[in-house]
């Protein structure tokens, strides 16, 4: 009765990891559908998610311009020195991941050995020294499948290990809970292998 139990279990789960991802983009297609319709009038199904992709790639255009960087530039100096709001936008714009990838805590990916130094844990960093000894960096290392929670680790800069890896592969590394891994992760793991 053990295994059957444990066979249902098993395959119960599995179900609902590949449901919850469908269902939960099912949902949102169907908000933004709904919502872009109802704002534009439009009563075409699927008509309000076009609407809604064309509206993001042009403000895209827009934000990419020399205008928009311009712009983006000025709201940028003037939130920096607004009292009260300057706080809470240097620590969203620290955690926010940029389009360029280089600033804010996500904008490097890692390699950093565990409490026992056997293994390693992925986990993102600003590259920047702690002000005061600049021999150690802090390094966020996510939960996986929630990647919104996670432990802080201040770790010499030297015990970290760099990976050719865009922020965006390392959290599809950490949603899908270890099912996608590129190949730039086991080339670090093979070079770390060598080094020992």
């Amino acid at each position: 009765m053990g295994r059957l139990q444990n066979h249902v279990r098993n395959k119960l789960f599995a179900g609902l990891l590949a449901a919850v991802p469908v269902a939960v983009t099912a949902f949102i297609l169907w908000y933004v559908d709904t919502r872009a319709r109802g704002l534009f009038g439009v009563s075409y199904p699927f008509l309000g998610i076009a609407i809604t992709v064309g509206g993001i790639y042009v403000l895209g255009l827009f934000i990419t311009s020399l205008i928009g960087r311009f712009l983006l530039g000025l709201m940028d100096g003037l939130l920096r020195r607004i009292p009260g709001l300057r706080d809470l936008y240097r620590s969203w714009k620290q955690i926010a991941l940029t389009s360029e990838g280089h600033e804010g805590i996500f904008a490097h990916v890692v390699l950093i050995p565990d409490e026992s130094g056997a293994l390693r844990m992925l986990g993102f960093t600003s590259g920047e020294a702690l002000d005061g000894d600049p021999d150690v960096c802090c390094v966020f290392v996510p939960a996986s499948p929630n990647p919104t929670s996670g432990r802080l680790y201040f770790v010499p800069v030297r015990r970290c290990l760099p990976l050719d890896l865009r922020p965006q592969e390392a959290l599809k590394i950490l949603i899908s809970g270890g099912n996608y891994v590129p190949a730039a992760i086991g080339r670090a793991t093979a070079r770390l292998a060598a080094l020992t």
